[in-house]
């Protein structure tokens, strides 16, 4: 059976709650290690009041929890950002790395951070996508969505103004590239233009055309046309692309993933590519107002879709790279 480690999250959001829940079905699937100290745990069932409800699924969980020395002092704080909570969730999943790094596991699935709250625990990474980066010295891509429809972000965490210059044919061809192959793309992939139409033939802007010529680069490298495009981004999500493409390709992340959310907003992950190891995630915040409040409408959709991407997927974990 594969062994997935899963980071905690933010202790003060929802993500402690969502492990609780699904530990049962996820054990049928796989072998969960929970990056995690079982105090932590106990603490979240004495908050949800869910001590005799939970006492068996916590003596099953098996546990790898994160070395740090401030743990006596870590309090769950319902809904709140905390300089501790930061730190403890970057600790948690610096743990589930090393751990696939050092093949203890097949692949990692993360719950959801507070990237105040990193920043405040003195953690130098705007998210996940970004930590994975610079500890394995590769650009790692961000991709979200679900079996229905995946986007990959070309620019992701950063002010829409430095988009633009970013934007450059060499660049764009070799994202392309690798993404394809990060995903072994054998499917044709839509790929968004920057500007309103495509720049119009240049009369608002030139990007567009570098991003024709790296898509013509990038399908002459594969050997196969696999990239369509450049499509004017407010057509290129229409129904009927939507029934051609299930991957697009977008130059920054609000124009991708505002469509993504409206249409799967509880099925959707976030996938790490271009690394040596699988990392899955949910797709959705910490959810603060909605923590240890045994809130029904807290869905599970997007962790158990995180977790069956990761078990499908873990296997081409070679080609990542």
């Amino acid at each position: 059976m594969s062994k997935i480690a899963i980071s905690i999250g933010d202790i003060n959001g929802v993500g402690i709650e969502i492990a609780l829940r699904a530990h049962k079905d996820i054990a049928q699937w796989c072998e969960p290690i929970y990056c995690v100290h079982s105090e932590i745990l106990e603490s979240a069932l004495a908050l949800l009041g869910k001590e005799e409800v939970f006492d068996s699924v916590l003596r099953s969980m098996c546990f790898s929890p994160p070395a740090v020395g401030f743990l006596e002092n870590l309090r769950i704080q319902a809904g709140e950002i905390s300089a501790l909570s930061g730190a403890y969730s970057y600790e948690s999943f610096m743990q589930a790395v090393r751990l696939a790094q050092d093949s203890q596991c097949d692949a990692i699935v993360t719950l959801p951070i507070h990237k105040k709250a990193w920043q405040l625990g003195g953690v130098p990474y705007v998210g996940h996508t970004e930590a994975l980066g610079a500890y394995f010295g590769v650009h790692s891509i961000m991709m979200l969505g679900c079996e229905s429809m995946f986007v990959a972000l070309f620019s992701d965490h950063i002010a829409l103004k430095e988009v633009s210059p970013l934007v450059k044919d060499s660049d764009v061809r070799d994202f392309l590239v690798c993404f394809a192959r990060s995903v072994c793309l054998n499917e044709p992939c839509c790929v968004l233009g920057l500007n309103p139409h495509c720049g119009d033939g240049g009369l608002m802007g030139n990007e567009d055309e570098e991003i024709c010529r790296a898509i013509k680069e990038a399908n002459k490298i594969l050997k196969k046309d696999l990239f369509f495009g450049a499509y004017p981004p407010d057509s290129a999500f229409s129904p009927l692309n939507r029934e051609r493409f299930r991957y697009f390709v977008s130059m920054y992340h609000d124009v991708g993933l505002a469509p993504l959310k409206a249409l799967y907003f509880e099925e959707s992950i976030n996938v790490s590519l271009n690394l040596p190891i699988l990392r899955t995630s949910v797709d959705h915040g910490v959810a603060y107002d909605k923590a240890y409040k045994n809130d029904a409408s807290l869905s599970l959709t997007s962790y158990f879709n995180a977790v069956k991407y990761a078990l499908k997927h873990q296997k081409n974990k070679k080609d990542f790279l």
